[in-house]
């Protein structure tokens, strides 16, 4: 890595970190920066922050996506170069992941050929379709409509008693 990659932590309140660069150059707005805070655990680089704000000479503000506890000023932080990437694709359909695409669900890390950044440009408006189709949730409606026609029965029954 060289010198233009690498920060330090210069504050930390709460979720919110400020990162100091050198040597002229900082990254982007939404660049995905990481620090090794050994309170999560002893992998390197376990702690995930977005660049927020550029606050000028060289430093940034940050957003941290996990805990920030044990974690101390003067910490290394390297800029990824890139934004906070997800997998896509068919191999996430029927999946839990967290924002960093890392799984929730216990099962194996998903297995994707392509990632997406979360921030990017919305599809142009020509490519969007505006035809009315049915949209799958997998939210159980008849259920809760069948809940209902029991109900009114039941206060049906009740009255006429």
């Amino acid at each position: 890595m060289s010198e233009s990659t690498t920060g330090k932590v210069l504050q930390i309140m709460g979720a919110v970190i400020d990162v100091e660069f050198s040597g002229g150059t900082i990254p982007g707005i939404f660049n995905a920066l990481k620090v090794t805070n050994p309170s999560i655990n002893d992998q390197e680089g376990n702690l995930v922050l977005e660049v927020a704000q550029h606050l000028g000479e060289g430093v940034v503000r940050t957003i941290a996506l996990d805990s920030t506890e044990g974690l101390h000023r003067g910490a290394v932080v390297t800029d990824t170069g890139a934004g906070l990437k997800v997998p896509v694709g068919d191999e996430v359909l029927g999946r839990a992941m967290n924002l960093l695409g890392d799984p929730i669900d216990n099962k194996p890390v998903v297995e994707s050929s392509d990632e997406w950044e979360i921030h990017r440009e919305a599809p142009a408006f020509a490519d969007q379709d505006t035809g009315t189709e049915v949209l799958v949730t997998g939210i159980k409606v008849l259920t809760s409509s069948l809940l209902i026609v029991r109900v009114v029965k039941l206060v049906s029954l009740v009255v006429l008693v």
